[in-house]
This record gives C-alpha cells, sequence and structure tokens, in this order.
C-alpha cells in the first residue's frame, strides 16, 4: 500500500506497486497482518469512570449510575474521562468510536477535546430530547442547538457530528419526528437506545400503547439513517418494521452479557439486509474480545437451539467489526477497509504468536484466538497513534494519574444508587 495526505493512495500486489512507484523504498512487515482498525458503533466516552460499577447490577443502570454520575461531571472531569475511554479503545484496535451523546452539561465540544487528543475518528452526538421527568422543555430551542451541531464539524477530519434522543419516551413524538428529520437532511445518523430491557418495554406499552421501535416508528423517527442500539427485544413484527425501515442496528453482545434481558438477533438480522455493526456500549475497548463475545453471544443465544455449527462464520463478525460498522455510521466512504481512497485507519498485528500458529482459517482465528496485545501499531488517517499500546506524542501514563487521583472523588460525591454497594475500601480507597 502506498499512503499520502493520510488515505490510502494505491493499494494492490508488491510488484504492481514497485511498478508503479519505482522510486519509493519498500518496508516489509514479514509475519504481520495489516488490517482495517476496529469500529465501535455504540459507545458512551464520559461513563469510563464508572464502567466497574455496572457489574452484578440490574437492568437501566443509567438511571441510578449514568445519569448520576455524568450529570456531576464538570469540563475538566469530563475532559479526563472522555480522554481515558479513547485511550482505551485505541489500545483495543478501534480507530473509530460513536459516542451514543452524553448526559453532562457540559458541552460535546469537550468530548471532541479529547478524542482529538487522543487521535482517535469519533462519531459525536448530541442529545436532544424535550421530557425532563414531568416537564416539557422549550422544543425550538433544542432544536437550533442540534442543528448548530450538524452544521460545526464539515472541516474536521477525525469528528463527525450526530443527533440523539437515548431512549423514545424521553422526547415528544414532534421532536423525535424533528431530530430525526434534521440527521436524515444533513446525511447524518441519528441514534437512539431500543428494546434493551424488559421494563422498558414494558413502560413504553403502559405509556404510550406500542414498544419502544414502534414508537419510534409510529412518530415518524424510524428509517435510513436512524441507528439503534441493542434492539434486543424484538418481536417477528418489529423485525419485519426495522427490515422494511432502512434502519440499522448495533448488536452489542457484552452488554447483553453484563447487564441485558436479551442478545439481539444479529445473524437473522444481517440475513434480512438489515444492517449490523458492532458495539461496545463503552463496557470495555477492547475489539478482538468483542468479535470473540459477537460470535459467542450468538451461538449460545440462537445457534446452539437450533443445530447451527456456523453461526454466520468468522468473516460475518469480522466485517460487522470493521467494513459494516462503517456502513453503520455513514462512514463507508471514509473507512472501514483498506482501499484506495479511504482513509488509512489501519493496525498492525503480530501473527508470530503461538495462538495463531498454524493458522487454517485467518478469520476465525482473529475472531476466536487473537488477543490486544498482538497489535503492534494502530494508525488512524496515516498517523501512528500507538505503538505496542502506547501513544507516540502524549503521555498517556500521566493521564491515568491524573485520573486516578480524581476518579473516585468525583464518583463518591455523584448520587448513584447501587443495588449491591461496593464495598467502602473499594469505593474511598481506605
Amino acid at each position: 500500500m502506498l499512503i499520502e495526505n493520510g488515505c490510502f493512495a494505491d493499494v494492490g500486489p508488491l510488484a504492481l506497486l514497485q511498478g508503479r512507484y519505482p522510486d519509493h523504498q519498500v518496508l516489509r512487515l514479514d509475519d504481520q497482518l495489516l488490517m482495517p482498525g476496529f469500529i465501535d458503533t455504540h459507545h458512551h466516552l464520559s461513563q469510563s469512570f464508572g464502567k466497574g460499577l455496572v457489574f452484578g447490577e440490574p437492568s437501566e443502570i443509567f438511571k441510578r449510575i449514568w445519569i448520576p454520575l455524568e450529570g456531576s461531571l464538570d469540563t475538566d472531569l469530563l475532559y479526563l474521562t472522555s480522554k481515558l475511554a479513547a485511550f482505551e479503545s485505541l489500545r483495543g484496535g478501534f480507530t473509530t468510536v460513536c459516542d451514543a451523546g452524553t448526559r453532562s452539561r457540559e458541552g460535546v465540544e469537550t468530548i471532541a477535546r479529547a478524542v482529538h487528543e487522543v487521535g482517535i475518528r469519533c462519531v459525536l452526538a448530541k442529545t436532544c430530547n424535550d421530557l425532563q421527568g414531568g416537564q416539557v422543555l422549550e422544543a425550538g430551542a433544542i432544536l437550533a442547538r442540534a442543528e448548530q451541531h450538524l452544521s460545526e464539524w464539515d472541516n474536521d477530519t477525525l469528528v463527525t457530528p450526530s443527533l440523539a434522543i437515548p431512549i423514545p419516551e424521553i422526547a415528544t413524538d414532534s421532536t423525535l419526528k424533528a431530530v430525526y428529520g434534521l440527521c436524515h437532511e444533513a446525511g447524518r445518523i441519528f441514534q437512539s437506545h431500543v428494546n434493551e430491557h424488559l421494563v422498558a418495554v414494558e413502560r413504553s406499552l403502559e405509556l404510550y400503547g406500542v414498544r419502544p421501535l414502534e414508537h419510534l416508528h409510529r412518530a415518524g423517527a424510524l428509517g435510513p439513517g436512524a441507528l439503534l442500539a441493542h434492539a434486543t427485544l424484538l418481536t417477528p413484527n418489529e423485525i419485519c418494521l426495522l427490515r422494511d425501515s432502512g434502519a440499522a442496528v448495533s448488536y452489542n453482545p457484552v452488554a447483553s452479557a453484563w447487564k441485558g434481558n436479551a442478545v439481539a438477533q444479529a445473524h437473522l438480522m444481517h440475513c434480512l439486509g438489515i444492517p449490523v455493526g458492532l458495539g461496545t456500549d463503552g463496557t470495555r475497548g477492547d475489539g478482538f474480545r468483542l468479535l470473540d463475545y459477537a460470535e459467542a453471544a450468538q451461538r449460545f443465544a440462537h445457534g446452539l437451539p437450533v443445530g447451527d455449527s456456523v453461526c454466520g462464520s468468522g468473516k460475518l463478525w469480522l466485517d460487522m467489526g470493521t467494513r459494516d460498522a462503517a456502513q453503520v455510521l455513514g462512514l463507508g466512504k471514509v473507512t472501514g477497509q483498506i482501499a484506495h481512497g479511504l482513509a488509512a485507519d489501519f493496525l498492525l498485528v503480530d501473527l508470530a504468536v503461538p495462538e495463531l500458529l498454524p493458522s487454517w482459517n485467518l478469520t476465525w482465528d482473529l475472531v476466536r484466538l487473537a488477543n490486544r496485545d498482538q497489535i503492534q501499531a494502530v494508525v488512524v488517517q496515516g498517523k501512528v497513534r500507538l505503538w505496542q499500546g502506547w501513544p507516540t506524542d502524549w503521555d498517556a501514563r500521566a493521564l491515568m494519574r491524573q485520573v486516578d487521583a480524581l476518579a473516585r472523588d468525583a464518583v463518591s460525591r455523584a448520587p448513584i444508587h447501587k443495588v449491591h454497594p461496593l464495598p467502602s475500601v473499594l469505593l474511598h480507597g481506605e
């Protein structure tokens, strides 16, 4: 490959490129795999201080943990938690993350600053709900800020704007439709969490007479450009509705295992032509473990009961974590593949390890056997951002020391309610 101005200027067999560019020196990388970077289609960058607080908790932790924690973050803490999350993602081989929108009162500009310094590509959402408790907020001002956000990042090489209404029930139908319409008109994605927890589905039925995905459809906010996180509890009718709408799904298998009620029917959705990409939901930033979970969760939940020993094969899950994920985010013409004209976002992976020798099918091996510690380099926009797990141009260890000094106090001050409280020795460091 030949990289110029942060993009793949040419890709092809070595002999062909040597003939085209005889004056270029060849750098050989024996026993190394050059592969597209992973793409996380659903993240919460402002939650990294509390990710360990969710273990053992029942569903809808956003009410008891995330809203209190994110709402208590000032500008400095929002910057630190976002930078830590972005760094973790980069270490796990992700070259792009999609942030689903913060609940912090601070601006998304703070998150943008963090991802720029880390050097990771980011789809950055601004939340736009107009229902807050029993209060109806002024929609005009919300939509004006949303429109401004969509137009703010035109010349930014790393940040792509998006809009989000975290769950359909916290917005009026008119605002759901209007926010989706702004995204559709601008060619950006509209994000929402749907059908993740049984209690949310039942609450939607009680309040609105329809399930969350049906709620989006009725409001006019379900269509091409809509990205639905989780979508684990879908009826056959909803799957057909989803297929016909052109909307995409972020499949979050680790989140299903840690705090969900079900596993999305990702393989079935793929077979029906529904666009699906993999997402972490901010659980852990590790691309290879995400591939492993995606295949394993699908096998346990849907493959074993019907005797499906293939479950789509390794290539399906690898594509969902790279090429298909880019398409889901509207970035298929920007990244996701090693191809002429696309951004040079890629990983250099060491194949000379006992886990991968002998190798009979590399796509299966990457899904089931590869490890994060095999990632030698992470490159975004043609620039080496990490070498052997650490940044090349900023001090990550200083960031970690700063976070360690501040995060415990931030968590202890936030009005978090855990069903299973942490021992004080862990929470306060006594």
